[in-house]
């Protein structure tokens, strides 16, 4: 967690109840600078009135505000967006609920947590390596180390989870769980003392190349051995829950 910084201020001045909040983004892949922003990611639950009448409400919220010199991004869906987002193979979600960073936290979070393997499909491998391939891609226009050591992750990530079932954001773990360059540590040094640092000659280009493409390959093969479902199977218990959790809210 960042330190010396008051996240449940923030969290406490929205106008909605909030379901959970974590810190996504670098703090929570393991490689934050002395700069980062803090990303916070999270659910609201929208009156069941502003739900059922004939005005949209707006389902995302977004707050950006400067908290002790530290920027902060809160970003935060209505519960019923927020679950069909977990149910459309969207593995970013599935990082921020499952993030151990946590701000805010409920019963209803915590069913949620329970209810994420269900959704867990081989079709996320598509979500990880699209990822890796937009921050490759941003990495060869900037030439900064954070987009390529954020597609290094997305295709650990992305390995991992077709391997074992598990969402892993952190990449200092996946390095211990998953064989990859040994360089990468260096990288992530490099990264934590500037946000916008380049390469500064750590890696060749050629080696970059070679890894990515190799990593990349074996996301694939992990996709095609793993024992992940094709479909998602969580829908009517997550149905279920969101009905729960608007009818409780308009009781209170």
């Amino acid at each position: 967690m960042p330190a010396g910084i008051d996240l449940t201020a923030i969290v406490d001045e929205q106008p909605y109840p909030l379901v959970f909040a974590t810190i996504s983004g670098a703090h929570l892949y393991g490689f934050p600078s002395t700069d980062s922003d803090v990303d916070l990611r999270g659910t609201h639950l929208l009156p069941v009135e502003e739900v059922i009448g004939l005005a949209q409400p707006p389902e995302t919220r977004t707050v950006m505000a400067d908290r002790d010199g530290v920027e902060l991004d809160l970003v935060t869906h209505d519960l019923r967006k927020f679950v069909r987002l977990m149910l459309g193979r969207n593995g970013y979600v599935l990082e921020q609920l499952l993030s151990p960073l946590v701000v805010r936290t409920t019963t209803v979070h915590a069913a949620l947590v329970e209810l994420a393997p269900l959704v867990l499909t081989r079709h996320h491998a598509h979500h990880y390596r699209g990822f890796a391939a937009t921050q490759r891609r941003l990495f060869g226009t900037s030439g900064e180390i954070k987009p390529l050591l954020y597609a290094f992750r997305a295709l650990l990530t992305g390995i991992h989870l077709m391997r074992t079932g598990r969402v892993v954001a952190h990449l200092p773990s996946l390095l211990d769980a998953e064989t990859a360059p040994a360089y990468l540590a260096d990288l992530i040094a490099a990264k934590r003392t500037a946000e916008h640092g380049g390469l500064a000659g750590l890696v060749a280009g050629a080696v970059l190349d070679r890894d990515l493409a190799e990593l990349t390959a074996r996301l694939d093969q992990a996709q095609h051995d793993t024992r992940l479902p094709a479909q998602p199977a969580g829908a009517a218990p997550l149905n279920d829950l969101v009905v729960a959790a608007r009818l409780a809210d308009s009781a209170r």
